[in-house]
């Protein structure tokens, strides 16, 4: 029976600032309150970890229903899918749990660390509002799981990713090194001195050369090892070198009031300049994790992590890249070894045996192969399984005992993530008791072929390689995964959207053969309500399906109206396109929720898309054909009677354009006259 928690001890575990009680998984929640230390902490144990897990929670996954990851979906339009998640729902907890060999105690000693993290605007120059998408699913998820929204939003740690530091920091040093009217009637000070008439910025000016001067002597005198001489070279003994508290000021004669009120206004600016970029650095929050996480160059161990990892480049280092190929290549600099525990699992043939073909899902995997680690005690009828010892601290307080902790909860679900890959390492033959403790265990022999492999896309197992760019098609998992379609290939695919409501893929499927034949069509996949693939057996029936399209909707006269492909045409809102299309969709930072919708947001006005055809040779054959049949006496009644059905399935018209299609209806009901 599935151990169920009361909601006393849940509410304990989740608002707990430091560990929780005895009877629960010891877990470190960090929130604003405590991040300082914490960090401190934290940041001594990944300097001494031998890898580190994590595992994030977000407000959601999925923008709109097309944008869920489909079979028909090319690795570009995969990764676009993955960077609008990232971009659009924000990250609300953040596991991370460094694990470190213990010689001494013959196991792994692990430091679980759950950090709630929320982004505010705690700089005056941070512009609009930070946003962010929330799924009622996911939100509803985390709810199930007794998720602590006050403490999220109340007490989160907020951040800035490095963008965003940067240009603060620009902003701040134009607005103080310009000393245009401008910028100086910007600071609160110098509004108050009524500084509008050129002669005073020609004064401050002039005072800060001789200010730069005196200081430029007081340098040269140290250089050269000559003491400080109390006087100045001023003829008008205005300025005056003396010793204050032991150190070297200046003393000013012979200002007025409002002269000595501008020339501290250059110390003012200095000093407002400091005090905002300290409050640009302290606004820094929670990214200071993860540049301790990249500056260490450790091992970095997630469970089907590449939107995690995609959310953390988004969140913490800047906009996300354009493509794929330049997202690998950035995430590979600031994280050179990352290993995904779900591949790990998969790709393995003695992990896959270990696990009986059961799923590899993280609480699966956990429970499977750390049972004892799970319950955490040793159990009788788990005595005779191997395990590899991991012990919790938290606080400077160890423990190897503890009741299950809250699954989808960041900080335990990176401790499980770290147990699973401690025992699947075992199962590969690495004997941590033989490992050097300065030895980096992504480059270990065993783990060498599984690092820096991650999913694109779990659904139909595409597998990419931060290390080379290169991508791969996951073999043996292939078994598990049963695919529902023939071959993809995407340059014979058409995304068709905008048809009546009524049609399923079926009906147009039915309407397409009807034109070219029964074996024309491959496979017809929703992408919503509103929108089919339509995948064709050969790559130049694309084109010629959009020039048959284009022409019905041009002509528009009673044959068009008679054609089988009227059905799906229906309305006059039905558009076409090729699969570049259907891309260039998915790469608008728009969702909307259907389809269609989303096509007339990002500016599709057109019902038809053309492609150039690649073998016109071919088309024009087929047309001589066609015309010899339509000639010839012979075919007598049997050819006056052929009716559009039949005529659609003729194998030639496969061959012909759309106006060579249409004309050839024409000469048939000439005929039938």
């Amino acid at each position: 029976m599935k151990k169920r928690w009361p909601i006393t001890i849940l509410y304990r575990a989740f608002s707990s600032s430091t560990t929780s009680t005895t009877a629960s998984f010891p877990l470190k929640h960090v929130k604003k309150s405590n991040f300082d230390s914490a960090l401190s902490s934290l940041r001594h144990h990944i300097q001494a970890a031998d890898f580190v897990a994590i595992d994030l929670e977000m407000t959601g996954i999925t923008s709109a229903p097309w944008r869920d990851s489909f079979e028909f979906d090319r690795f570009d339009v995969r990764y676009l899918k993955v960077k609008d998640s990232a971009e659009k729902f924000a990250v609300i907890q953040f596991g991370v749990s460094p694990f470190r060999w213990d010689p001494l105690k013959q196991s792994f000693i692990t430091h679980p660390h759950n950090f709630f993290i929320f982004q505010r605007q705690e700089l005056p120059l941070d512009g609009a509002a930070y946003e962010f998408l929330c799924q009622t699913t996911s939100m509803d998820f985390l709810a199930k799981y007794q998720f602590d929204f006050n403490a999220c939003i109340h007490e989160g740690v907020s951040y800035l990713s490095r963008e965003q530091e940067d240009k603060a920091l620009k902003h701040v040093n134009s607005t103080y090194k310009d000393e245009s009217l401008d910028s100086w009637h910007s600071l609160k000070e110098i509004r108050d001195t009524h500084l509008f008439n050129i002669p005073d910025i020609l004064f401050a000016e002039r005072m800060k050369d001789r200010l730069s001067e005196w200081l430029g002597g007081l340098l040269r005198n140290r250089d050269e090892g000559s003491e400080v001489q109390p006087s100045f070279n001023d003829s008008k003994q205005q300025f005056e070198t003396i010793f204050f508290k032991m150190r070297p000021a200046i003393s000013l004669n012979g200002f007025t009031s409002h002269q000595l009120r501008l020339i501290q206004l250059k110390e003012v600016k200095d000093e407002q300049k400091i005090d905002a970029e300290m409050s640009i650095k302290a606004s820094i929050g929670f990214r200071h994790v993860i540049d301790l996480l990249s500056s260490e160059k450790k091992l970095i161990v997630g469970h089907n992590c590449f939107l995690d990892i995609a959310h953390i480049y988004s969140k913490f280092f800047g906009p996300l890249p354009l493509t794929a190929e330049e997202f690998i290549s950035s995430v590979n600099k600031y994280f050179p070894h990352i290993i995904d525990t779900k591949i790990l699992l998969n790709s393995n043939s003695i992990l896959q045996q270990r696990m009986k073909k059961s799923s590899t899902s993280l609480s699966k995997a956990f429970s499977v192969l750390c049972p004892q680690i799970a319950l955490g005690s040793k159990s009788t009828h788990l005595s005779l399984q191997p395990s590899v010892k991991v012990e919790v601290e938290v606080d400077d307080i160890r423990s190897s005992n503890w009741n299950s902790g809250v699954k989808h909860e960041a900080g335990y679900d990176a401790f499980m993530t770290g147990c699973v890959f401690a025992q699947a390492c075992s199962h590969l033959g690495i004997d941590f008791k033989q490992q050097s403790s300065s030895e980096n265990l992504a480059h270990n022999e065993k783990l060498r072929e599984h690092v820096n492999l991650l999913y694109l896309s779990w659904t139909n197992g595409e597998i990419i390689n931060l290390s080379t760019g290169n991508r791969t098609s996951e073999s043996l998992a292939s078994n598990k995964r049963k695919n529902h379609y023939p071959k993809i290939l995407f340059e014979c695919i058409v995304i068709v959207w905008g048809f009546p409501s009524h049609l399923k893929a079926w009906d147009i499927r039915e309407c397409i053969s009807k034109v070219y034949g029964p074996t024309s069509v491959i496979s017809v996949y929703h992408v919503d309500e509103t929108a089919v693939f339509v995948q064709f057996s050969r790559a130049e029936m694309v084109s010629k399906f959009l020039d048959l399209k284009e022409s019905l909707d041009r002509n528009n006269d009673p044959i068009s109206v008679l054609h089988p492909l009227a059905k799906l045409l229906e309305g006059g809102n039905t558009c076409a396109a090729s699969y570049e299309t259907y891309k260039e969709i998915c790469s608008s930072t728009v969702s909307k929720v259907l389809f269609a919708d989303q096509a007339k947001a990002v500016g599709i006005k057109w019902k038809t898309k053309l492609v150039e055809s690649s073998d016109k040779t071919k088309e024009h054959e087929s047309l001589r054909k066609v015309k010899a049949v339509n000639s010839d006496p012979s075919c007598g009644e049997r050819t006056k009677n052929k009716n559009f059905d039949d005529v659609s399935n003729d194998s030639s018209y496969s061959q012909l354009s759309s106006d060579e299609i249409i004309d050839s209806f024409y000469t048939r009901e000439a005929k039938q006259i």
